[in-house]
């Protein structure tokens, strides 16, 4: 019946193509290979948000007088809604660590040297998609910890200098934080960022194909020495590989939601005093703990405007790396941005693990 359904599409769409990518494709061996199979769980993640968040929709409701109670309706009477809420809500924070693990992966290996420059780009704009995504999905429940984080969050934009107001009224669609930030949010969170995401997440996925997947520098120079480098077929043992670390994840899924279920709290009160230890996510942690540490002024500056401004600059920095890095070209790593690699990667953990313990 397969054969028969394929032989029916093949006659009306010539599926010659795909055929031959099938039985030609291959991805290359090495001891770095693991490596390649977290893109893939990244996607799958993505797979899964995008599923439980259609299912969400058809129950919740994005109104500041609503929003709450049908959060606790899907948990409470919608069959299996609590499973649908947990696995959304874990999903989202594995995708945003998966997506960190790729990136600094990719990093590590110079696999944004040409002429995979745009796969790099187009890789860390969806890093900040989905940060996005995490930030403006936090307020969906309209709960008081989420409430007071949200405010203390888009608070921070009005540290950038000419533009920070305009910014912080954008984000909040007023003065401050009402259902009418909720709304918003909720139009990004929904509408915006998953248009943007389709976008990106084509573009990014047609550059591996066009450029394949890259080697390391090192296993680079061996076949340009002549070395015969092992090579595997793309379907079906690399693409089944890849659907076992997907089982994988499905089962860490399963085990936090069951086990560890996403706490919904109590309701957004605006007139409630700051809940003592507010603080955001995990992923934007290191940044908050951050700007807490910076003195009020530096130099006769803003210390809140130079931290805004630096993890800018960071982001700047991480977008354009391919063209910093002038020796991942001709396989020279690059002594100087290791280091600075490391460093992140050690500022980062560091600087979470201690976010939560002063908290």
């Amino acid at each position: 019946m397969t054969q028969q359904v394929f032989a029916w599409l093949d006659e009306r769409l010539d599926l010659s193509g795909l055929r031959a990518f099938v039985a030609e494709k291959t991805v290359p061996k090495h001891r770095h290979s693991v490596w390649y199979y977290m893109g893939g769980i990244t996607l799958f993640l993505v797979g899964v948000q995008v599923a439980t968040g259609i299912l969400l929709l058809l129950y919740y409701r994005p109104s500041a007088g609503e929003a709450y109670e049908s959060v606790q309706f899907i948990v409470s009477q919608v069959q299996f809604g609590w499973l649908i809420r947990n696995v959304h809500a874990w999903s989202a924070n594995l995708l945003i660590l998966m997506a960190f693990v790729h990136l600094f992966s990719t990093f590590f290996l110079r696999a944004y040297r040409k002429p995979r420059e745009l796969t790099w780009v187009s890789g860390v704009l969806l890093l900040f998609i989905m940060l996005g995504f995490g930030f403006s999905g936090y307020l969906l429940p309209w709960n008081e910890l989420a409430f007071f984080a949200t405010k203390v969050g888009t608070g921070s934009a009005g540290a950038v200098p000419v533009v920070g107001d305009f910014i912080v009224r954008f984000l909040r669609g007023g003065d401050d934080v009402t259902g009418a930030t909720l709304t918003r949010f909720y139009g990004i969170h929904v509408a915006i960022l998953p248009a943007i995401t389709t976008v990106l997440l084509g573009a990014h996925l047609l550059f591996i194909q066009r450029q394949g997947m890259s080697v390391p520098p090192s296993v680079e120079k061996r076949e340009k020495a002549g070395e015969i480098i092992p090579q595997e077929p793309f379907f079906p043992n690399y693409v089944l590989h890849d659907v076992m670390w997907w089982y994988v994840a499905l089962a860490v899924l399963a085990a936090l939601s069951l086990f560890l279920p996403w706490e919904l709290g109590t309701k957004a009160d605006a007139f409630a005093s700051v809940p003592a230890g507010i603080r955001p996510e995990w992923y934007f942690l290191a940044m908050f703990q951050t700007l807490k540490l910076i003195p009020s002024h530096v130099m006769g500056l803003e210390g809140e405007m130079l931290g805004v401004l630096g993890f800018s600059a960071a982001a700047g920095l991480l977008l354009v790396m391919p063209f910093l890095d002038r020796h991942a070209a001709d396989g020279r790593p690059s002594k100087a941005i290791t280091a600075a690699g490391i460093l992140a990667v050690i500022y980062l953990v560091v600087f979470t693990i201690y976010g939560y313990l002063a908290a």
